[in-house]
Parts: C-alpha cells; sequence; structure tokens
C-alpha cells in the first residue's frame, strides 16, 4: 500500500508540473462547453424561404403573413415562377421554396383536396427535413382554421389539444447536448491522456526504469490509473457545475448514481486506454489509436443522431460501445431522474465492460523485473 501511495504521488506531481496537461485538462474544457453547447444546436431559425404565389388569393395572402410572423422561416422576395425559385435554389439564395398553386383557394372552398408544393434544399437533409416538417406545420394549420371558419353552419365540436413534453418542457437542445458534449470529454481525459502518459514514459526511458524495480505490475498500473480516475470525476464534476450555472441543466436523479457509473465508466475507459498503449511505442502511434476508436464511439453513441434510426447491425454494434451506455445513463439521471433500478442494465453491461478492459490490458503489458 505504501509504494502505491508513492506512485500516486509521483503521477500527480507529473501531471500537475506538465502545464499543457493541466491546460487540456481543466481550460480546454471549459472553453467547450460553452462553445460546444451554443454551436451544436439542431434548433433551425431564419431559414431562407422563396415563395411563388400563383393564386394571389386572401388564403395565400394569409399564408405569406403567418410564415413572416414564424421565426423560423425569413421571407425572401417573392419570384413570379417555380422555375425562378428552383434557380435561387441552385445559386444557394434561398432554403426552401414554397410553391402555391392557382385555384388553391377556390379548391379549399369546394372541399377539394388542395395542396401546396414544398421544394428543399437537402445537401444539408437535417435542415432540409427540419424546414419541412416546419413549413408542413404551418399550412396544415392553416388548412384547419380555414375550413372551420367556412363550415359556419354546422355545430362543430371543438376539440382542443393540449401538448405536455416530459422532461425537457421548454424543448431547450441544450440540455440535451451538454450531457452529451460532457461523455466526450471525460472520454477524451481518460483515454487520451492516461494512453499518452504512459506512451511518453517509454520515449523519455523512465518506463524501462520502472520495469526493472521491485515495483510489482499491479501497483504501476494502480499508480497509472487512478490518478486519471480521480481527475475524470473531477472533469464531470467541474462540466455539471458549469451546465447548471450558465445552462440552468436540471439534475433530478441521484449524484450518486451517475458518479458510481462514471466511476466504472473510467475503469473501462482508463483499460482500453492502457491496452493502446501497451501496443504502442511513440506519442503519435497511441493518438491515432485513441482517436480511432473515440470517433467511432462517439459517432455510433446517440450524441448526434438518435441510434434507433441507425440500422439493426449498427445498433447491435452499439452494445461494444461505452460511451453508448453513458449517454443513456448521464441523460437519464439529469433529465428524467432515472435511478439504480432504472439503469442496471447499463450497470452490469459497463462493469463486464471494464472488467474485460482491464484484463485484457493487464494481461497485454509486460512487466520485467
Amino acid at each position: 500500500m505504501r509504494t502505491i501511495l508513492f506512485l500516486l504521488q509521483k503521477e500527480f506531481l507529473q501531471i500537475f508540473r506538465n502545464k499543457v496537461m493541466l491546460r487540456l485538462m481543466f481550460v480546454l474544457p471549459v472553453v467547450q462547453l460553452i462553445v460546444l453547447v451554443n454551436a451544436a444546436n439542431m434548433d433551425m431559425k431564419n431559414i431562407r424561404i422563396t415563395i411563388v404565389d400563383a393564386d394571389k388569393s386572401s388564403m395565400s395572402q394569409r399564408l405569406i403573413q403567418d410564415l413572416d410572423a414564424s421565426p423560423f422561416f425569413e421571407v425572401g422576395v417573392l419570384v413570379p415562377t417555380k422555375a425562378d425559385a428552383i434557380d435561387l435554389i441552385k445559386r444557394n439564395k434561398t432554403d426552401v421554396v414554397l410553391y402555391i398553386p392557382y385555384m388553391l383557394q377556390h379548391d379549399s372552398q369546394l372541399s377539394h383536396k388542395p395542396s401546396v408544393q414544398i421544394i428543399a434544399d437537402a445537401v444539408d437533409a437535417t435542415r432540409a427535413q427540419l424546414a419541412y416538417g416546419y413549413l408542413s406545420g404551418i399550412v396544415r394549420r392553416l388548412s384547419l382554421q380555414w375550413q372551420v371558419a367556412d363550415v359556419t353552419m354546422l355545430q362543430l365540436s371543438k376539440i382542443q389539444v393540449v401538448s405536455s413534453f416530459w422532461f425537457n418542457p421548454e424543448l431547450n437542445f441544450k440540455y440535451y447536448m451538454l450531457p452529451g458534449i460532457l461523455v466526450i470529454l471525460v472520454t477524451i481525459i481518460g483515454l487520451f491522456l492516461s494512453s499518452m502518459n504512459l506512451v511518453r514514459e517509454k520515449e523519455v526511458g523512465t518506463a524501462e526504469q520502472m520495469n526493472v524495480t521491485p515495483v510489482k505490475k499491479y501497483q504501476f498500473i494502480i499508480g497509472k490509473l487512478v490518478p486519471f480516475l480521480v481527475i475524470g470525476i473531477i472533469e464531470l464534476a467541474l462540466g455539471l457545475i458549469i451546465g447548471h450555472l450558465l445552462y440552468n441543466i436540471p439534475f433530478d436523479g441521484s449524484i450518486a448514481v451517475l458518479f458510481s457509473f462514471t466511476t466504472l465508466y473510467l475503469l473501462a475507459i482508463l483499460g482500453l486506454g492502457l491496452l493502446l498503449s501497451s501496443r504502442s511505442e511513440t506519442q503519435q502511434q497511441v493518438m491515432l489509436l485513441s482517436y480511432f476508436f473515440l470517433l467511432i464511439f462517439v459517432m455510433m453513441s446517440g450524441v448526434f443522431t438518435a441510434v434507433e434510426n441507425m440500422p439493426l447491425w449498427a445498433q447491435k454494434l452499439n452494445y461494444l460501445n461505452p460511451l453508448y451506455y453513458f449517454m443513456n445513463v448521464i441523460r437519464g439521471v439529469l433529465l428524467k431522474g432515472s435511478g439504480f433500478m432504472d439503469l442496471w442494465p447499463e450497470f452490469v453491461s459497463i462493469s463486464a465492460y471494464a472488467i474485460g478492459s482491464l484484463s485484457l490490458a493487464i494481461w497485454s503489458y509486460r512487466k520485467t523485473s
């Protein structure tokens, strides 16, 4: 035990003497939380829309007014033909075109099926889908209002629809993004810095000096992993404080559940980092390997796209992705108030992952004394 304490003291001193690593651990995450949470926002505003009004009726004018009043759309100059509007899309002067055909109001009054055409620039598929959804909702709402206004002789029962959004009533996208970005930052601490720390000692020769000492393998590994485990937990706490102060992120669950899972998660990631570092000889090698795994983990974790929308093979492959479990846990604890009984499958999975990665890392690390 005394040997382990000396090794921990040595590692903490080495970490805090490295000014670059200190900035990476504490300054960079703060900047990223401030910048990325505001930048990574799927809410679309000021979507440029061009309207072709071939009907020129009171109904079409009402539709144009509703679009102009919407916070999502920026109505540009009206063009006379559909060809002109499509040309604006080709020249990247507009994002979506609304074509209002002739006799739209007439067909609506005769109980025909009036229709409008929406043409969206789908180079950015997400923006196109959201613009289509916003625009379809406005057109549908106006159509219903117009039909109810015309049928004045019928006794229509009024149906009131009340929407209730659980766990994020204001639909604040920052509540969704901040936990995901925080998971990525904690992963970077556990994967990149821990693996590079060991490889750097290989490069300068201190690893070989440690190998010929009486220090046991398990003592050496504990001394290498525990400092980054502590730093990762501090990183999470710092991120939660920033999220609460700057973005008023709710914390409806148990802090013990979240930090217990974080400890298991960091053990799994630290084991992976140790495994990569034991197979690398230079910092460039381990950085490329770490980046390879981190990129796959992040893109498949559900931080940007829902896992349910992925192909079935990708969903099954996510069982090997530790970020997938952490994303579910941190969002469940913060936003839903989930407890241990709600998250026990994630606890079991990450525990198995931690045991597996640490066992492989210890087995692959060669120490001769």
